[in-house]
């Protein structure tokens, strides 16, 4: 019962990333951005987002923190996996390339 209950508080908790996320994409192909535009973009989108969530929950200190590190890795995943695979990567090299766009990591012309 309590792994039901933490499994269902993970995706409630999630869901606005992702929704944030596929608003983002679509707001960046509307103005038709690209390369460190568009990642630019999308990135400080999901930020928002994630930061706008937060205040909503009314966090503060720590557990703002972790939800928005882990909110915004949520809300990059669909765009660092798009990402990577433009970039035809693969094993080790695709969670490193993972593990770093997730966390903001990247300079912008990368990614």
């Amino acid at each position: 019962m309590k792994t039901l209950i933490a499994l269902l508080s993970a995706l409630i908790l999630s869901f606005p990333a992702f929704a944030a996320d596929n608003a983002c994409m679509s707001q960046a192909a509307e103005k038709k951005l690209s390369g460190a535009a568009q990642n630019g973009f999308i990135r400080k989108c999901v930020s928002d987002g994630c930061e706008a969530t937060s205040l909503e929950k009314k966090l503060a200190g720590a557990a703002k923190n972790s939800f928005t590190k882990k909110c915004l890795a949520d809300g990059l995943m669909p765009y660092c996996e798009k990402q990577a695979a433009g970039k035809k990567l693969s094993g080790a090299a695709k969670t490193s390339f993972m593990n770093k766009c997730q966390s903001g990591n990247l300079p912008a012309g990368r990614s």
